[in-house]
């Protein structure tokens, strides 16, 4: 299973060094940032699971931070904060937080809420991502999840095959974002491509039968999906 990658947004340098190191005991990948400009160049490097964002954070205001993660991602958002007035948790609610937690807290408790928000976002992803009427646009080409079809930028049809089709899906769900080879195989849920040969090998059949630039390697990593994805419901 691969860890969870959860991105701490705090600006009290010791209390982000204590929380990382304790969650990362608890077994999770984790990334720290001081300030917004920091909490986006995080989110775009890399995948993040969940983010636990500080209210306060200098001249930033982590309010207004989550509105503007929450009005282009959906990743789950826990507000963290000394001010535990209704009026301040309502605020973060409003904009998209998942949960919010008071200082000081017992890290056991919050432990607890990760777990319980990364179920609730797990659940509703794969929900999503069993979906299939939608439509997907990207670089040129077209995805029809409703029929299984793939449309070549010239307006022929690519034939794929079950499992080329579901790793597709896998990047159409996560375009711009660097996923391992134990991401990729969980998310196929397939048996034959528990092994990262078998994945690299998969990799190789949909570049051949589409774009080789729409998946490009990441070194360290695995692969990134490098394309903007438009869906609409047709």
């Amino acid at each position: 299973m691969s860890l969870k990658r959860l991105l701490i947004v705090e600006d009290d340098a010791e209390m982000a060094a204590m929380l990382a190191a304790y969650l990362q005991r608890q077994g999770f990948h984790v990334t720290c940032a001081a300030d917004r400009a920091g909490a986006m160049s995080a989110l775009r490097a890399a995948r993040v699971d969940l983010i636990l964002l500080d209210v306060s954070l200098g001249e930033d205001d982590g309010v207004a931070i989550c509105a503007e993660i929450r009005a282009t991602q959906e990743v789950p958002i826990i507000m963290v904060s000394a001010l535990s007035a209704d009026h301040q948790r309502m605020a973060g609610y409003e904009v998209g937080a998942d949960d919010y937690i008071a200082k000081p807290f017992n890290p056991d408790l919050l432990l607890a809420r990760i777990r319980a928000v990364l179920r609730r976002a797990h659940r509703a992803v794969s929900l999503s991502h069993r979906r299939r009427d939608a439509i997907c646009d990207f670089a040129g080409w077209r995805y029809d999840a409703r029929h299984d079809e793939m449309t070549a930028p010239g307006g022929w049809q690519v034939s794929l095959s079950s499992r080329e089709t579901a790793l597709l899906r896998v990047f159409l769900a996560n375009p711009l974002i660097p996923l391992s080879r134990d991401e990729i195989a969980a998310a196929l849920d397939d048996g034959e491509a528990a092994e990262g040969r078998a994945i690299d090998m998969l990799v190789n059949r949909l570049r051949q039968k589409t774009d080789p630039a729409l998946i490009r390697t990441e070194r360290g990593t695995g692969y990134v999906f490098a394309a903007e994805v438009m869906r609409s419901d047709g």
